[in-house]
């Protein structure tokens, strides 16, 4: 068969203004401010550059603003000045643990497959797949396969609402920072702002329907709210006028939506990195002036056809504005599945010091006469008998018993050898479920109680109300960054991986992007099949800490 080639004479900008730059100190009032002076763009037709930033609009009076103005606005409008220190230390927890679960999922089965999709295009600019220092993709190409990575293993960083955040907006930011002309460069607090552009964009959006609240049952968030917020922070990163940042959102939203019923299988990546390429997209064809609704976030028909109870408000004026991250921390993951499944992992890690001794005695699985999870009804996460990874990444039954024997859940707990042990398919079937009308499917509040009997009466039975990872009680710096070392350890060597932490450690100190994106590409020395597992994994505990294994 033929290999199809599409060749794209991407957008050429020439050398943009240089900005004056002062070292910012840690504060609202002190960041300095950036501002783009505006560019030009070669359009696909080849002919004569034009400019691509319109003529600066004034915005409107709140009152008679639309809401689509009204993101437009914030998305244009927001200065570094604009960055809290709660907000930049959040975010850069989030990016260091977002690139750490793209590396591990470079050595996924759908991260090969997407790649092999994407190699049949090329483009004049490019921009590196993470840990492939040879393979180069258009930027949007190159979003889209590292996107996919970074969920590949649903490992990523979840929010409230209910959404998967950094997946969709870091590989659109890194793809373009190493693509576009290095005249003036990007640095480390462009990076940064644009960043948490996309991110304020998604849980405004969320904010707007009480059936985000929930763990979803129809759309994947990130499919939805992620390709916009891909698009706002292209948009900003780009220096995109008010007009076109609002006519990037319109054309964004008729590429939005991927239903959750392809949870649990190898499309579920798709999502996030099909957000991240879409957004993109969306706003490569708003700087060529495709248009779109202008109302696009007000309407029912619009944005609303994917959340009930849909009541949009016009934002609040940039000088009142406080970041949602401010408000609202993410969780981080201690293994690879599916949030609500944690909960799980934690009570049914209490339960079991009440069967195992401390001398490393086996799981008595024998003794058991039923398992009892007291959950929330979230049924695509309800796998009575997992058959694959993603499968056993979305079942609450598989996590309980793979704690319960292992005493703790790793990324190998999810390889196939592991999940067709004939003493799980024993142990899975004593499982049963109840879901108590308290128990409501909201990372905000649900709980996981479960109880063990025995075969002579014996019941034990303990509760999770909160992991060691959730927003309430977040990781560690220190263990953040073991989880980035495990996560990197077979695709960075030691010291790349070092300096990726201090580097995200110190980002809005950072004066030149290519600096990190140089570190992205670099690949480590080859590492022995015998010794992989052990790098990649890390106990669950129910205390703070992860210990290596």
């Amino acid at each position: 068969m033929a290999v199809v080639s599409k060749s794209i004479n991407f957008l050429a900008y020439p050398p943009r203004k240089a900005e004056k730059r002062v070292r910012p100190a840690r504060s609202r009032t002190d960041l300095c401010k950036l501002q783009s002076d505006g560019a030009n763009i070669e359009d696909i037709s080849g002919q004569n550059p034009k400019p691509w930033r319109d003529t600066e609009v004034v915005p409107a009076p709140e009152q008679t603003r639309s809401v689509t103005e009204s993101f437009a606005t914030m998305i244009h409008g927001l200065k570094v000045d604009h960055l809290t220190d709660h907000v930049l230390q959040r975010s850069k927890r989030m990016i260091l643990d977002a690139l750490g679960v793209g590396f591990l999922g470079t050595s996924t089965e759908v991260f090969h497959k997407v790649s092999q999709y994407s190699k049949i295009y090329s483009s004049n600019t490019s921009s590196t797949v993470w840990g492939r220092p040879d393979f180069r993709l258009p930027p949007t190409y190159a979003a889209f396969v590292n996107g996919v990575a970074i969920h590949s293993m649903d490992f990523d960083d979840t929010w409230h609402p209910a959404t998967h955040p950094s997946g969709a907006v870091l590989p659109v930011l890194t793809a373009l920072s190493e693509a576009l002309p290095q005249t003036p460069k990007f640095s480390g607090l462009d990076l940064l702002l644009a960043f948490n552009v996309g991110i304020e964009v998604q849980g405004r959006l969320m904010h707007f329907s009480r059936e985000a609240m929930d763990i979803p049952k129809r759309f994947h968030p990130p499919s939805v709210v992620g390709t916009l917020g891909s698009a706002a922070a292209a948009s900003k990163f780009l220096g995109l006028s008010l007009t076109k940042c609002q006519q990037a959102l319109a054309i964004a939203v008729s590429h939005a939506g991927a239903p959750i019923a392809n949870a649990a299988t190898q499309t579920k990546p798709l999502h996030i990195g099909n957000a991240a390429k879409h957004g993109m997209e969306a706003t490569f064809l708003a700087m060529l002036g495709l248009q779109g609704s202008k109302q696009i976030l007000d309407l029912g028909s619009g944005f609303g056809a994917f959340y009930a109870n849909y009541s949009p408000k016009v934002l609040p004026n940039l000088d009142s504005h406080i970041w949602l991250l401010d408000q609202q921390d993410v969780a981080f993951k201690s293994f690879p599945a599916h949030l609500a499944t944690h909960w799980v992992a934690d009570a049914a890690a209490a339960v079991r010091k009440h069967l195992v001794p401390s001398d490393g005695t086996l799981f008595p699985s024998d003794h058991v006469e039923r398992i009892l999870l007291r959950i929330p009804d979230v049924q695509y996460v309800n796998r009575p008998f997992p058959d694959s990874e993603h499968e056993a990444r979305h079942s609450f039954q598989y996590v309980a018993c793979a704690m319960l024997l292992d005493g703790s859940i790793t990324v190998p707990s999810f390889h196939s050898h592991q999940i067709e042990r004939p003493q799980v398919r024993e142990l899975l079937k004593k499982v049963e479920l109840e879901h108590p009308p308290d128990n409501l499917p909201s990372f905000n509040t649900l709980y996981c109680e479960i109880s063990i009997t025995l075969k002579d009466g014996t019941t034990f039975t303990e509760r999770s109300n909160t992991f060691y990872g959730h927003w309430r009680k977040p990781l560690s710096q220190e263990d953040l960054q073991k989880k980035f070392r495990a996560n990197t350890s077979t695709t960075l060597s030691s010291d790349t991986a070092e300096s990726l932490i201090k580097i995200i450690e110190n980002l809005e100190d950072l004066e030149d992007c290519s600096v990190l994106t140089t570190l992205l590409k670099v690949p480590s020395p080859p590492v022995e099949a015998s010794k992989r597992s052990s790098m990649l994994s890390f106990h669950h505990t129910t205390s703070p800490g992860l210990t290596n294994i």
